[in-house]
């Protein structure tokens, strides 16, 4: 059983903590294990993975405010219907690079990102316009400088999207992305604490893991489906 374990944590980069391992034995290998069994075994081998949590940043005097439509209501039945929005920070090695993406709550699928060095409004708007969403869309986002401006105020009005805002201040408001900004920081930067990073391997890292994310890395609540999986399988 420990070369399972071992195997199940090599084939995925050592990025799930035991409980998904404890899943991943039954339904890899038809394998039912306690799942305290599985934390002791990969607690003696130095398998756990580990977290940390992201820093978010308070940015300028907003343009535009509207009200939280979400409401922490993360549930959809058709893919599309509602999307969340943020910006984390990627400093690593001598780089200062920004990331922007929009998850569909519906598979939580990262359906576009963009990678900058600049944090400004083209940046954000670059992340919008890879998307051609049905009208009524709701897209959630933070009260951030850019998400508040004039500009990205229009494009949303324009593309029929309906803008909902988190409350200033509480990051539960949109908790499903700053998940992800968090996982994905924490299974490759702080996981193999590399050095030296350049600004294209940084890019590197990012393009590579979100392919990872959304077409291998499983989640309970898509049981146990990738969500590119769980979409297929719905289609």
């Amino acid at each position: 059983m420990i070369d399972k374990i071992e195997y199940l944590c090599m084939e995925n980069q050592f990025i799930y903590g035991y409980r998904t391992i404890t899943r991943l034995l039954k339904k890899s290998f038809d394998l039912v294990v306690n799942r305290k069994k599985v934390y002791r075994i990969m607690k003696e081998k130095g398998w756990l993975c580990r977290t940390r949590p992201k820093k978010t940043a308070n940015l300028g005097k907003p343009y535009y405010v509207t009200e939280n439509k979400l409401d922490r209501d993360f549930h959809t039945d058709k893919p599309m219907q509602k999307l969340v929005t943020d910006i984390t920070y990627l400093y690593f090695g001598n780089c200062k690079l920004y990331l922007s993406s929009i998850m569909d709550l519906y598979n939580r699928e990262i359906v576009a990102y963009t990678i900058s060095d600049c944090e400004d409004t083209d940046f954000v708007l670059d992340t919008l316009n890879q998307l051609d969403l049905p009208q009524g869309a709701l897209l959630h986002s933070d009260q951030g400088s850019v998400y508040t401006s004039k500009a990205y105020f229009q494009a949303c009005t324009e593309k029929g999207i309906t803008h909902s805002m988190s409350r200033k201040g509480t990051l539960a408001d949109n908790a499903c992305i700053e998940w992800f900004h968090s996982v994905l920081k924490s299974e490759t930067f702080y996981l193999h604490k590399w050095r030296n990073l350049t600004k294209n391997s940084i890019k590197d890292i990012v393009q590579n893991y979100i392919i990872f994310y959304n077409e291998m890395r499983i989640q309970q609540r898509l049981n146990d489906q990738s969500p590119v999986q769980y979409r297929k399988l719905a289609a």
